[in-house]
């Protein structure tokens, strides 16, 4: 963070009650493009002040929309989405410039964004409730939905499209109102959202946008009218979220780090199998809780897996993934990383690893080297002989380090699984069905692949962390976030039969 006069880029500002606003912030935080290092904006960042005056516009706008019709609230979800296919790749390119992640990559994102919102666009059918008639004598039963109220948003740096897309989506079209709190190293994304929900014809006040760091942060968590929270980052600061938030009475989902292992059975087919491993540990530079994080070798794999992983790694194409300063952008394999300072601390793990016994068989910080111009550029590395006691199979990295164990049995290879704090991912490479069936039945986490490098679910099914990874009841996407941004109530009714004498003659003859 930067408290000195703020440099001469484009200010980030904030969106309440359909208002663009540029707060006069005391502090500010300086948005970089990775792929030069410049400085393209600068994000405020607020306090308690203009978190306030955000839930409050947010829950002056809640009567009304929460009220219109259903089918109504996803027309205007029909209209974002057709505004995000037109301006697709407009909203992709600055995805690449404020991330760094590869225009592939970037594409892919935007796309699973639509997912979701395609995913809110189907709510009217799946908010319907349910009824039972003569649940007891002349009783009649209903459970219908409603919205919960003001809801938030907080997200990280690394899907500054997809995530807030998880959530706004959704609770948007149950009818409730919402507040983003993007991440303050990637807010363009957001704001390029909130300029699309305008254009879609959303209502001024359904949708707000605040930007800052603790401070903002702790003011969402505890301002009376906000009813649900919506997280994605750290363990630690999920883990504080979700305690903060409920204690204040409120309903909290937040999903924290991983630590996602793939098992490489001696059966699997190798070249497919470095190729997804790759694509895993090395997609989005490994900024990703999905991202493979520890390969455990079974057996006779360990050789031609590292093998194939040190020659793929050094053949990849490492560099400025921004089309606007290079011309092979198109064809980069690996973009830089968000910020010089975390380039530097996970290049520090390679050292770590070494003074700890493992081998470092691919080092990316030599084709970092090798690259020109000021980017956070970091190559993907390869650490062999990694034991479950060392810091780089214990401690999220959530960069381009792939580690290496390598053990007996299947058998072994789950235990590993039993000891992580983590529980997010884990895949298994094999084409064995048994084997299989056992990983699938019994690896401590809750999102599994067969022959599947980045088991990440689609936008119909929930994204299930377990352990140390989620915090919560109701995960995000699938039916259970419309289960989250909605609470329900039961009616029962009776009629009881009017005794006639009393009733108007006209009525009681059916005239």
């Amino acid at each position: 963070m930067s408290t000195a006069a703020p440099v001469a880029a484009k200010t980030v500002p904030l969106l309440i009650g359909g208002q663009w606003i540029e707060p006069a912030a005391s502090a500010w935080e300086e948005v970089f493009n990775p792929s030069s290092g410049a400085v393209i904006a600068r994000t405020p960042l607020v306090g308690a002040a203009e978190v306030d005056a955000a839930v409050r516009a947010a829950a002056a706008a809640l009567p009304d929309w929460s009220a219109t019709p259903v089918v109504e609230r996803a027309r205007v979800m029909f209209r974002f989405r057709a505004l995000l296919e037109e301006r697709f790749e407009e909203v992709a390119t600055l995805l690449t410039r404020e991330h760094g992640k590869t225009l592939a990559e970037a594409r892919a994102e935007v796309n699973r964004g639509v997912e979701m919102v395609e995913f809110a666009c189907s709510i009217p059918a799946l908010i319907t409730g349910e009824i039972l008639p003569d649940i007891a004598s002349g009783v009649d039963a209903e459970c219908v939905r409603h919205p919960v109220g003001v809801c938030v948003g907080i997200t990280p740096y690394n899907f500054p499209n997809m995530v807030p897309l998880w959530m706004f989506p959704v609770a948007i079209t149950c009818g409730n109102t919402f507040v983003l709190k993007p991440s303050e190293k990637t807010p363009l994304s957001a704001v390029l959202l909130g300029e699309l929900l305008a254009e879609a014809g959303l209502p001024d006040g359904v949708f707000n946008l605040v930007h800052g760091a603790r401070d903002c942060v702790e003011a969402l968590l505890t301002h009376p009218q906000v009813a649900a929270i919506s997280f994605v980052g750290s363990t630690p600061v999920a883990k504080i979220v979700y305690e903060t938030g409920t204690a204040h009475g409120k309903r909290v989902q937040a999903a924290g780090g991983a630590k996602n292992h793939l098992i490489i059975m001696p059966d699997a087919d190798m070249d497919q199998t470095v190729k997804q491993l790759a694509a895993s540990a090395y997609g989005c530079a490994g900024q990703r809780c999905m991202a493979g994080s520890i390969a455990v070798a079974v057996g006779s794999a360990g050789d031609p897996l590292v093998d194939g992983l040190v020659n793929l790694g050094t053949a990849m194409q490492v560099g400025a993934s921004d089309p606007a300063l290079s011309a092979a952008a198109e064809s980069i394999g690996m973009g830089p990383l968000i910020r010089e300072d975390h380039r530097r601390r996970v290049a520090s793990y390679l050292d770590i690893a070494a003074e700890d016994g493992a081998k470092i068989a691919l080092d990316g910080r030599q084709a970092a080297a090798a690259q020109s111009g000021d980017g956070f550029v970091l190559g993907p590395s390869v650490v062999d002989h990694v034991a479950p006691t060392m810091r780089v199979a214990k401690e999220e990295i959530f960069g381009p380090v792939l580690s290496v164990s390598r053990v007996g049995s299947l058998e072994d290879a789950l235990a590993l699984g039993d000891g992580c704090e983590f529980g997010n991912g884990a895949v298994i490479f094999t084409r064995d069905g048994y084997a299989a069936r056992e990983f699938k039945q019994r690896f401590n986490a809750g999102m599994i692949g067969i022959n599947v490098g980045v088991p990440a679910p689609m936008a119909w099914f929930p994204f299930t962390g377990w352990n140390r990874s989620f915090f919560g009841d109701l995960h995000i996407q699938g039916k259970e976030g419309i289960q989250f941004y909605t609470r329900q109530k039961v009616t029962l009714t009776r009629w009881p039969r009017t005794d006639e004498s009393h009733l108007d003659p006209v009525w009681r003859s059916g005239r």
